[in-house]
């Protein structure tokens, strides 16, 4: 586990040194022993700040990390544990009001045991608030990133931490909503970590503290390189086989060849530098879907891709959150096309298949940023259009886009399996026949 940093020492983890400038706090008048008048609670306080030099649970500035100025909220977990009690909304409520009046990104570094006991409902009120000045500056178009630190448990983890829009962690932190103390006796204590948090989809990262400068920095400049999006990004160039195919059956067998490029090595030739998001936060990954932001011709770029295998409803998910993310920061989105279809097993139904195909053509169709969308290999069926742009999407001379795959139109069309190939022929799904049908805008050449 890495090892437990104080607020200030956390943000001299990732900002630029002599580039903090603390924001003076609110002022506040309080009733002896707060609003509970709980007996000791005054001199519990004056022990905390004795021990950590701190007048409340977090320290609220604004400092430089890399190129991007942001206003960082940083939590002393030695102050009666980094709890939020009303003089914490205070400091939070000015922090973000701060960064919507400079246009700033907000970067939170948790570290909380959730709200505080001595100031009861008064205390638990503060995650209204949080949560009202976390909407009001996401509606504002301003990105916001936590660094979930050691712990982060209770309201903290439920407001700042999880409603960030992405999220990192340090190695071996606890996380959840259920902090040590209140959880059942038989939990799994691995479940509360960053790594299992990670393999469920509720983080985006784990990262060293050796690399949180740097990586904070990477994702502070693609969430902030947002130009309003004004021209679509053009799709990639084909990286496989230049000749178009003789049939369909032809563009099917070349689209299914193993040694056929895939999602990975398009995003690698297409970017610069990229950073993935990872997750549906639903509880649910796909390996099968790349998403994320990149540096492309000096533009941030938004993509989702597919790999080449059934998509899994978390896929689909993790895709409409990516878009989503996108179109509020004003940054253009690239979806690269590659599946056989949308995965149909008893597991994909329970996770909702139908709904998050629903969820992602839904965030297709109401975004205002411009979409590009390259098909690199199989499209099929509504599983891939999905994913599509409309009236922008390009093709491969490698890919194909059908209805259904041909062998399953066959057995529908109550034929027998001799006639598939006759069948994709009529299906029409070689890239030519696309453009011709008005489905795909053109055919990319081949690098």
């Amino acid at each position: 586990m890495t090892e437990r940093l104080s607020a200030r020492e956390a943000i001299a983890a990732v900002v630029d040194e002599g580039a903090f400038l603390e924001l003076p706090a609110p002022q506040a008048v309080s009733a002896p022993d707060g609003p509970l008048a709980w007996e000791g609670y005054d001199a519990a306080r004056a022990r905390a700040e004795e021990r950590t030099g701190e007048q409340e649970s977090v320290v609220c500035g604004t400092g430089r990390i890399g190129a991007t100025e942001a206003v960082l909220i940083s939590f002393e977990f030695g102050f009666l544990g980094g709890s939020l009690g009303e003089r914490t909304g205070d400091r939070l409520e000015a922090a973000y009001t701060h960064a919507r009046e400079r246009r700033l990104p907000v970067v939170s570094l948790i570290a909380t045991g959730g709200s505080r006991m001595q100031e009861g409902m008064r205390a638990l009120l503060q995650l209204q608030r949080v949560a009202r000045q976390s909407a009001l500056t996401r509606a504002a178009g301003l990105p916001q990133l936590a660094v979930v630190r050691d712990p982060t448990t209770g309201g903290g983890w439920a407001t700042l931490g999880a409603g960030a829009d992405v999220v990192l962690a340090l190695p071996g932190a606890q996380i959840g909503f259920a902090g040590s103390r209140v959880r059942p006796a038989d939990a799994d204590p691995y479940a509360y970590t960053a790594e299992a948090q990670l393999a469920a989809g509720h983080i985006d990262a784990v990262v060293s503290q050796d690399e949180l400068r740097a990586a904070v920095g990477r994702w502070l400049r693609l969430l902030t390189g947002g130009d309003g999006a004004g021209e679509a990004v053009p799709p990639p160039a084909g990286l496989g086989g230049g000749e178009p195919p003789i049939s369909g059956w032809d563009a099917v067998i070349r689209t299914r060849a193993p040694g056929r490029p895939r999602a990975e090595a398009y995003a690698e030739a297409y970017f610069t530098e990229r950073e993935a998001i990872v997750g549906d936060r639903c509880g649910g990954t796909d390996p099968g879907m790349l998403c994320g932001f990149g540096r492309h011709a000096g533009r941030t770029v938004a993509y989702a891709a597919q790999c080449g295998t059934p998509t899994r409803p978390a896929g689909y998910r993790t895709a409409a959150r990516l878009i989503r993310l996108a179109d509020r920061l004003g940054i253009p989105v690239l979806t690269l096309v590659d599946t056989p279809g949308a995965a149909n097993n008893a597991e994909a139904e329970r996770m909702g298949a139908g709904g998050a195909i629903a969820d992602l053509f839904a965030a297709m169709a109401t975004a205002r940023v411009p979409l590009t969308t390259l098909l690199i290999g199989e499209g099929g069926s509504g599983g891939a259009l999905a994913l599509s742009a409309p009236d922008n999407t390009w093709a491969t001379p490698d890919s194909y886009f059908s209805v259904i795959a041909p062998e399953l139109a066959t057995a529908i069309l109550k034929r027998p399996p001799g006639e598939t190939r006759a069948t994709a022929d009529q299906l029409r799904l070689r890239p030519t026949d696309l453009v011709s049908l008005g489905v795909v805008r053109g055919i990319v050449p081949v690098e």
